[in-house]
């Protein structure tokens, strides 16, 4: 079974009034309507052996991670952190220091954000440590950025560099760009975005897929973090850096001033035709492949 195959059946389930649901699965958040409100709302996972390995890395860091995935999909969607629920696996060994080392970790980016977290659930079992965040966000004056609205000609821009996350330990110590989402929404009318968790590539796919449009990226383009190759900025995944989709006079404008405190780069533009291009050094166009993380079982 893949991850991908198995969201999309889940969507092709239905079951979800769009009167009240707006957006449902396939997006960095969905978003219900409340009262005449509407709440963004994100669940995501950590797992051991998987997104962290706890005996390298230390508990307070795997809380931190879990809380900033969560805050990174609100980030996607430009939204305004409320709050979070936190529910926690732990291991029958597991001591407890390093339980409360965990729920500092979530506490010590949640206040950062002004996104307490309200509640959550504990459960001991003869397996891996697993941490679930769920996280509550609001427009807060800001239309939601779905990953749906890329048009063709489009400019394709990122926000930071992208490559070895994993082996830099980026991919616990990265600041959700929850700021940078709300400054660029606001200076900007932002087509499509997401956040950059399973490679720009595979990213970029989502994007383009939900959107029914493809993209040519340039290579020299691509912001490579120091000491990385292409093919891991392509691929590697875990970057957590926005990628998203907006006209190309205001992209130019965003490149050319750089109002935020991490770089924007453009890296490419929406096609209309359904496919992913890579252009080289010499000019020369290939399919770009859709590479990156995803669960997979064996």
């Amino acid at each position: 079974m893949r991850e991908l195959d198995f969201i999309e059946w889940i969507r092709s389930q239905g079951g979800i009034d769009s009167a009240v649901v707006p957006v449902g699965p396939g997006d960095d958040c969905a978003v219900v309507k409340l009262g005449g409100e509407e709440i963004l709302v994100t669940a995501d996972q950590v797992l051991d052996g998987v997104h962290f390995v706890l005996a390298e890395h230390g508990p307070e860091a795997v809380g931190r991670k879990a809380m900033a995935r969560g805050l990174s999909d609100a980030a996607a969607m430009a939204a305004m952190p409320l709050g979070a629920v936190a529910t926690i696996a732990m291991p029958k060994d597991l001591a407890r220091d390093e339980a409360e080392a965990i729920y500092r970790g979530l506490r010590s980016l949640a206040d950062e954000f002004d996104c307490p977290v309200v509640g959550g659930d504990v459960g001991v079992y003869a397996g891996p440590l697993a941490v679930t965040v769920t996280v509550f966000a609001r427009p807060g004056g800001v239309k939601p950025v779905l990953r749906s609205g890329a048009e063709v000609n489009d400019a394709i821009c990122t926000t930071g560099s992208f490559g070895g996350a994993w082996r830099s330990r980026r991919h616990l110590q990265f600041i959700p760009r929850i700021r940078e989402a709300r400054m660029l929404a606001a200076r900007c009318e932002l087509h499509a975005m997401i956040d950059v968790s399973d490679g720009l590539s595979r990213d970029l796919g989502h994007i383009c897929r939900a959107s029914g449009v493809g993209a040519e990226i340039v290579a020299d383009d691509v912001p490579v973090h120091p000491g990385e190759a292409l093919e891991a900025a392509l691929g590697d995944g875990e970057d957590y850096e926005l990628l998203f989709t907006l006209s190309a006079e205001q992209a130019a404008e965003l490149v050319g001033n750089q109002p935020l405190d991490v770089p924007i780069a453009r890296v490419g533009t929406i096609l209309a035709d359904e496919a992913l291009i890579i252009v080289d050094g010499s000019g020369s166009r290939r399919p770009l492949e859709a590479h990156g993380w995803e669960h997979e079982t064996q």
